[in-house]
């Protein structure tokens, strides 16, 4: 979670709970990536607590390899308690008022926890882009009209790794390949990171851009000239993309660990992350109703675990293919 929503609501918390947070948090240019290699640094004697991440794919890979612990404590959604949430293909779309239709966004061992949604898309600079002809998914941005007009942050670091690597999970690896060149023969440009991509469009260094809807949001609270799409995979949907929750295993300080996990887990942080100016689409349904703005529509049916499983062979191929 970026720092300057986060740090608000983590004082909000010690003020509340009595207890001290000393946190630690990831550059713009090292979204997650970099957080998530400290955890593995420090395995053999963990320094972490709690990890709060704004995606999931690295936080199931940590999972999987052992990092997390199971916390089944208060701020549970019902809908996330013994269930397995690695697949959601087979789920409804999003419930018109909130996220409560989609699959569980939770480890069914219980060492992770979703909440609070972003979507990935397609901001564009309102100045130059009509709305009426900004593009609506990636097989739109891929027309020969866009050429070097589309910036994007790289993908070896935060959520575009990830929505990159539910490319291959979605289309299959001989697809995603073909997508990435044609956005490499259409001139993307690679910049740090998602906030970085939304400024260009703003500024007129870019027409179009992939990023995250807080980012957007972002922009538009600062008076940019700015709008967005969701960027839809080829009519089946957008990547919906929730923060992730996690009890670090071995951790220093475990009673208050996962006192700091139920806060993060519950109704009213949901609600301060939507008030905010990243207005995080919220999972737990009464939140989700009084927001409808902010839902995510028509979200993609995709396996999170598989997506975390083409993580590394989708970084690999963009940087063999877009550097």
């Amino acid at each position: 979670m970026d720092q300057e929503v986060a740090e608000p609501i983590i004082a909000g918390f010690e003020k509340q709970s009595g207890i001290r947070v000393l946190a630690k948090y990831d550059t713009e240019a090292s979204k997650t990536v970099g957080l998530a290699q400290r955890l593995r640094a420090e395995a053999a004697a963990p320094a972490a607590d709690v990890f709060w991440s704004g995606e999931v794919f690295h936080t199931i890979r940590l999972a999987r390899e052992g990092l997390l612990a199971p916390y089944c404590g208060e701020g549970i959604l019902p809908s996330n308690r013994g269930q397995d949430a690695r697949d959601t293909r087979g789920r409804d779309a999003l419930a018109t008022q909130g996220q409560d239709g989609l699959a569980a966004f939770a480890d069914p061992n219980g060492c992770w926890h979703g909440f609070a949604l972003r979507g990935r898309a397609i901001g564009y600079n309102t100045s130059r882009v009509p709305a009426a002809e900004a593009p609506k998914s990636l097989e739109d941005v891929l027309a020969a009209k866009w050429k070097g007009r589309l910036v994007m942050a790289s993908p070896a670091f935060g959520t575009t790794g990830g929505d990159v690597a539910s490319w291959f999970a979605h289309y299959g690896p001989d697809r995603a390949r073909q997508i990435l060149r044609g956005l490499k023969e259409n001139n993307v440009r690679l910049v740090s990171g998602n906030s970085t991509a939304v400024r260009m469009v703003a500024t007129g260094q870019a027409d179009i851009c992939f990023t995250d809807t807080d980012d957007i949001y972002a922009g538009q609270r600062n008076g940019w000239p700015i709008a967005m799409n969701f960027l839809d995979q080829d009519g089946d949907g957008v990547l919906a993309i929730p923060n992730t929750a996690a009890l670090v295993k071995g951790g220093p300080n475990p009673e208050s660990a996962r006192v700091l996990m139920s806060f993060l887990l519950s109704e009213a942080l949901e609600r301060r992350l939507v008030e905010s100016d990243s207005h995080n689409s919220p999972l737990h349904p009464q939140i989700a109703k009084e927001y409808p703005q902010y839902a995510i529509p028509h979200p993609l049916r995709v396996d999170y675990g598989r997506v975390a499983d083409f993580l590394p062979e989708a970084i690999q191929a963009a940087r063999e293919i877009l550097e």
